[in-house]
């Protein structure tokens, strides 16, 4: 063999081999272990690819919802939520609801049956009262802040996209007070609240700071279901039961509103290449 054709067989290996060490290297974590070490590890991002962006958008929400902590008066409540996403995870924006006062006829039944038990208690009839109020207009501004973003793979390949964000703000409830008190002139009594006669004790507004929790289940790139839980605290008088007595004391009431809505966001998104 000559010397020509060994110098071809050397150089052929040596390039082979060359060829073969990435792969070779792929196959062992120790060498990938020593590159991060001497590169610095990067931490890959949890989720990959949004299906759904935010940022510079703006979102709309009508929603409807229900207040479950108001012992006394059923309160079904309208609204509709206005935000600007700064970015992916940072938004400011407004949630304004009303919720109206039907009189008599969204009271509990709890109502009643409290005065006709004290109205009734041991043969005498005792002065009492049942203070009660109703937050008729509740109005929210805050930042949202949405750190978590993930997916739920439904059924085959049906993906669902979410986030899950936090509300803190400053807002105000209107609300109308009324004092319940047993109608002695009532005829016959089907139910506990036939007994009730509803007294207006004035309307009255209070700065309530609001602090929210909520998801988007993004439907497709311009709509998403929201639910979402906020709860206005305020301080407002003690309940005075006596009519004689009054009350000067505070406390801390909150008026917690939980809703279901569908959010639309505007302008279009960019188009993507992948859809998730």
């Amino acid at each position: 063999m000559s010397w020509l054709n060994l110098v071809r067989i050397a150089a052929v290996s040596c390039i082979g081999l060359v060829i073969s060490l990435p792969a070779a290297a792929a196959d062992k974590p120790g060498v990938e272990a020593l590159e991060d070490f001497r590169k610095g590890f990067a931490e890959p991002n949890a989720i990959e690819n949004r299906f759904f962006l935010k940022e510079s958008r703006f979102e709309i929400a009508p929603h409807l919802g229900y207040v479950p902590n108001n012992s006394f008066a059923k309160r079904y409540v309208g609204g509709v939520a206005l935000n600007y996403h700064f970015a992916e995870t940072l938004a400011v924006g407004a949630d304004i609801t009303y919720s109206p006062d039907l009189g008599k006829n969204d009271l509990k039944q709890l109502v009643g049956i409290l005065l006709d038990r004290a109205f009734n208690a041991s043969g005498a009839n005792v002065g009492f009262q049942q203070p009660l109020d109703k937050v008729t207009l509740s109005a929210a501004f805050g930042v949202s802040w949405a750190p978590v973003y993930g997916k739920i793979n439904l059924v085959g390949e049906t993906v669902m996209n979410f986030d899950l964000y936090m509300f803190a703000g400053l807002g105000m409830v209107s609300k109308t007070n009324y004092f319940a008190q047993y109608d002695e002139n009532v005829g016959q009594i089907v139910a506990p609240n036939d007994v009730v006669l509803l007294a207006p004790a004035g309307n009255e507004v209070r700065i309530a700071p609001t602090l929210g929790l909520g998801q988007n289940y993004f439907l497709n790139q311009m709509l998403a279901l929201k639910i979402d839980v906020k709860a206005s605290f305020y301080l407002d008088d003690k309940p005075q039961y006596d009519p004689n007595v009054v009350v000067q004391q505070q406390q801390l009431y909150n008026n917690l509103i939980a809703s279901v809505g569908i959010a639309a966001f505007f302008p279009k998104m960019k188009p993507r290449l992948y859809d998730f």
